[in-house]
């Protein structure tokens, strides 16, 4: 079996157990973490930071979680929402007045997180992500696909300069210095939107699916995978150094389980954390208030948005790697990975979540 590192509680072994299976299976490399109460009763990791599989994986290996980075942006929402200083109902164009052009005059707040605003496709070439004034200016003068609020359809990499640019125009700082400045410094959490070079060899880059090279292109499960009129993002794109450099808070976050979850364990623990308060309870439930259900038209599925996070029954989350938070158990959990697979058959995340359930019920014995 694959040798993993790291710490767990005796009724979680599950967990590590999980990991080195798809570790065994052919993955490179991966972290685990499961914390409950805002404690770690996971923190694994093992196999190896490079696709040569010659550089171990360390403890602080980080890598690009994709689509978890949408979790830490809305998170920034949610505290400006709980502060006061964001309204969820207020017109978009109340903070970024240039937004309301080309029929975008109702989109609220709140269809930015849920993912209706009708904007989800990058339709630009993919250098003008990594410059901030171009990437929001191309957005606030596109027209939405559908009337917003009313369908909803996945905003893979629109989402985070659509509402980072909220956030830029309330607090004057960009996302990533926000979500710096705010959550992950007072909660000591090693995860970043954008990154400096300091952290570079730290870095697991992105290993595309076996069969496939860095031209790999990834589309959401049971979805396509170039939407419409949108720029493809290869693998070789989300490894280069343009894109660690910039700031594309809904996919270039860099971060391990241990920091994934340890930031998500804010929302499962009612908004404080170590001492450390981020929220109130109300600013927590506003997560898992419902904006939309039904099929969702870039990724092909039922889907119940909340605000920022996925719904799944009692639980929300959402994936790239993947976090998932149970705010009734305290639990968040946590999988990253720089082994890509095709979406329409990657089941590790929800493998990890079941086994940590298997150790929660042990627990609350």
């Amino acid at each position: 079996m694959a040798d993993i590192q790291g710490s767990y509680d005796d009724l979680f072994t599950a967990v590590p157990g999980a990991l080195s299976a798809l570790l065994d299976e052919g993955d490179a490399g991966a972290s685990v973490a499961v914390f409950v109460d805002g404690e770690p009763v996971v923190d694994v990791w093992g196999g190896f930071a490079d696709a040569d599989r010659t550089l171990p994986w360390r403890r602080d290996t980080i890598t690009n979680v994709w689509s978890v980075t949408k979790t830490m942006t809305a998170l920034c929402a949610l505290l400006l929402a709980d502060r006061g200083d964001l309204d969820l109902d207020a017109p978009v164009g109340r903070y970024w007045p240039e937004f309301a052009a080309a029929g975008k005059e109702k989109v609220l707040v709140r269809h930015l997180l849920s993912h209706t605003a009708g904007l989800p496709d990058w339709e630009g070439p993919v250098e003008e992500l990594y410059d901030w004034p171009s990437a929001t200016a191309r957005l606030a003068a596109q027209a939405p696909q559908w009337e917003p609020g009313t369908a909803a359809g996945y905003h893979s990499l629109t989402q985070g300069f659509l509402v980072g640019e909220v956030v830029r125009r309330i607090t004057g700082r960009g996302l990533g210095e926000f979500f710096a400045e705010e959550v992950a410094g007072p909660l000591d959490a090693d995860f970043r939107i954008g990154l400096a070079a300091e952290h570079d060899h730290r870095v697991a880059l992105s290993v595309p699916p076996p069969s496939h090279d860095e031209d790999y292109t990834a589309g959401a499960a049971g979805g396509k995978a170039s939407p419409g009129a949108a720029t493809p993002i290869r693998v070789r794109d989300g490894n280069s150094v343009a894109w660690r450099r910039a700031e594309i808070p809904a996919g270039n976050g860099f971060g391990n389980a241990r920091s994934v979850a340890l930031v998500q364990s804010v929302l499962a623990c009612g908004g404080t954390l170590h001492g450390t308060r981020l929220l109130s309870r109300a600013g927590c439930d506003l997560a898992r208030q419902e904006q939309f259900s039904g099929e969702d038209r870039i990724l092909g599925t039922p889907m119940r948005w909340g605000l920022g996070y996925g719904l799944f029954d009692s639980l929300y989350g959402w994936g790239g790697s993947l976090v998932v938070i149970d705010p009734a158990n305290r639990m968040t959990v946590a999988y990253v990975t720089h082994q890509m697979r095709e979406p329409s058959a990657d089941n590790r995340g929800l493998e990890m979540v079941m086994a940590a359930y298997e150790g929660l019920q042990g627990l609350r014995v």
